[in-house]
């Protein structure tokens, strides 16, 4: 117990300290926070080596539980604020000074030693020890650091509304890859038993959970500004940074402001291309048209402060209902579109699943709202997307020709050819 305790304290004292020296970056400078870091590389390597405690599920060491797990949690802070190409700076900083220490006792060796009066000379043998393996370390860092950085881009798409999770997920799957490899290493330099291996990975998943939550609570209190924006591309850590913030840039103006759904030029450009892969390869593709009935009258009565709050949360009805593979788009004022990978069956289903959720959907003074559709799928008839849209158009203007609050499908064609063509939206 005394242990655990001890290690706990361990790593509230290491956060706690590094980030406080993080937080001062912008009086002190980032290279304080950065010569901090690296200066224990030599203690986690030592300490991971021969320093070793029980517990009940093995052996550990707080050089590897502690100070690596907690190196790797601030070089996610630093990525997380500033960018990759900082991030870089202490990796390839260790990196060549780890290649200059190596460098400096193969020549060391060839000095001849004066011994000292009591008898002493250097452990050469464990400087290179040391030597060689904080060479390796430094090599998984780099590695992990790469991982992590990917990791935490990807988990970005899943889970940019849990960054709690984002983090611990990062950290645990890196530390366990780091945990294998660097065990690998003191295997055969210093004969670590198993135990090591197990006792230092469970260490290592209970690091990750405690630093995440630690890392979590400092963004969320004391670190609010957006990150810096990136430089130019020359090395790997660059160009992480770029792609990340080229992918978000993309992804925020592909997408309607109002509601985050993709917007009417995406609709166009990613339908085309849906459209003839559908056509290509024989996949079924079906379009959902949604409009909402009288949403005119919401805006006049209870103001665009409602209106625009209807949409919001029509929106995230939308998303709720389709399939992952499914994108949802809003095309218009208070029109939608979703593309779906699936047959005109499933697509009819969607439609009349949204058409029975909106009943439900909470509006001021409890109205009750309603949605139109139109469904057409990729059939032998279709050339392009402006053919499908034309199609699932006619038939929302049959849905609101018909009464409202329905979905209209293929069939119900002959009451739009029997009242031309389709009117403007106004008064829907």
């Amino acid at each position: 117990m005394t242990n655990s305790l001890l290690l706990i304290a361990e790593a509230i004292l290491y956060f706690s300290l590094m980030v406080m020296l993080f937080r001062l970056r912008g009086r002190i400078g980032i290279g304080v926070f950065m010569c901090a870091l690296g200066v224990m590389h030599f203690l986690e390597t030592y300490l991971a080596s021969v320093f070793y405690v029980a517990l009940p599920f093995g052996m550990l060491s707080p050089g590897s539980t502690v100070m690596f797990s907690g190196k790797l949690a601030m070089l996610l802070l630093l990525y997380i604020k500033e960018d990759a190409t900082t991030v870089r700076q202490p990796i390839y900083g260790l990196l060549l000074g780890n290649a200059l220490m190596i460098g400096l006792v193969l020549l060391l060796r060839l000095h001849e030693l004066a011994p000292l009066p009591d008898g002493r000379v250097p452990d050469i043998g464990f400087v290179d020890q040391m030597g060689w393996l904080m060479v390796w370390g430094t090599t998984l860092l780099f590695v992990d650091a790469i991982l992590m950085i990917l990791l935490y881009e990807r988990l970005g798409r899943k889970l940019r509304g849990s960054p709690l999770a984002r983090v611990a997920i990062a950290l645990c799957c890196v530390l366990t890859f780091d945990q294998l490899g660097f065990f690998t290493a003191l295997h055969f330099v210093t004969g670590a038993p198993l135990e090591v291996l197990v006792g230092g990975w469970i260490a290592k998943m209970a690091a990750s959970l405690i630093f995440s939550v630690m890392l979590f609570a400092y963004l969320r209190w004391f670190e609010k500004d957006e990150a810096s924006a990136p430089r130019g591309l020359a090395d790997i850590f660059q160009a992480l940074t770029y792609r990340e913030r080229y992918e978000a840039l993309v992804e925020h103006v592909g997408r309607d402001g109002l509601t985050g759904l993709l917007h009417r030029g995406r609709f166009e450009s990613d339908g085309e291309q849906a459209v003839a892969a559908s056509l290509r390869t024989g996949r079924p593709l079906s379009l959902v048209l949604i409009d909402v009935d009288h949403f005119k009258s919401i805006n006049d009565r209870f103001g665009h402060a409602e209106g625009d709050r209807v949409l919001r949360s029509m929106a995230m009805l939308l998303v709720g209902l389709a399939d992952a593979g499914d994108r949802v788009f809003r095309i218009g004022g208070e029109e939608f579109a979703i593309l779906c990978r699936g047959p005109h069956s499933l697509a009819r289903l969607l439609g009349e699943n949204i058409r029975q959720a909106m009943k439900d959907l909470p509006t001021a003074d409890g109205v009750l709202l309603s949605v139109s559709g139109g469904v057409a799928t990729v059939d032998g008839s279709t050339r392009s997307l402006s053919d499908l849209f034309e199609l699932a158009d006619r038939q929302l203007y049959a849905a609101k020709s018909g009464g409202r609050d329905r979905m209209v499908g293929d069939g119900a064609l002959h009451v739009v050819e029997r009242m031309g063509s389709r009117p403007a939206k106004t008064g829907r």
